[in-house]
């Protein structure tokens, strides 16, 4: 029943059976019903911390924040950046392990592909060569914190180190995989965040 209501998710992206998002209680229904009056107050905020990250991601090497369209109305809910790897030095998976690990709740975005969630994976175990866009971006894509309780001083802090890891792309990367190797329960792909979270 839990893997029912939670999209079938065991663990962080290992989706093991059928689901839907069935998590809503009745406390949560109240809330999202009362926070319609406000509506309009976090799309102001979600637009504001998009432009934030779009002026403090401008020139990092290897980062595109994926545009809005401005003629069309939109909440801003989502902060998505592809990265790029030849540019970056990094791999998106160890950008993420890289924020994880100071404590920013980066996760990977579209994945897996739903090719590789089940019951799909099962029954189709190499629809992946028939999908390369959709592994190619599945690899590539994440999305970055935001709502109200994220301001102005903690995305400049994420950008930050997303810039300084890039920088030093080669001594990130070792390091990690030394982690990754040397502690079993600290794979880059499952970076466990400490307390304190953005």
């Amino acid at each position: 029943m839990r893997l029912m209501r939670n999209f079938g998710f065991r663990g962080n992206d290992n989706v093991i059976y059928i689901g839907t998002n069935g998590k809503m209680t009745e406390v949560c229904a109240a809330m999202g019903l009362t926070s319609l009056e406000s509506v309009n107050d976090f799309i102001r905020k979600n637009r504001s911390n998009y432009e934030t990250y779009s002026r403090e991601l401008a020139g990092i090497p290897g980062l595109s924040l994926m545009p809005y369209d401005r003629t069309q109305p939109s909440n801003y809910q989502y902060l998505v950046v592809e990265v790029d790897e030849e540019n970056s030095g990094l791999t998106r998976d160890e950008l993420v392990a890289v924020l994880v690990s100071e404590n920013v709740l980066a996760r990977r975005y579209f994945f897996p592909g739903c090719h590789r969630m089940e019951p799909y994976r099962s029954f189709f175990p190499n629809a992946g060569l028939l999908l390369p866009e959709t592994e190619k971006l599945c690899n590539r894509i994440m999305v970055l914190p935001t709502g109200t309780a994220v301001n102005d001083e903690s995305i400049s802090t994420i950008c930050d180190t997303l810039r300084v890891a890039i920088t030093d792309a080669s001594l990130v990367a070792q390091r990690l995989a030394r982690l990754s190797s040397s502690h079993s329960d600290f794979p880059i792909e499952a970076a466990k965040p400490a307390t304190g979270n953005i």
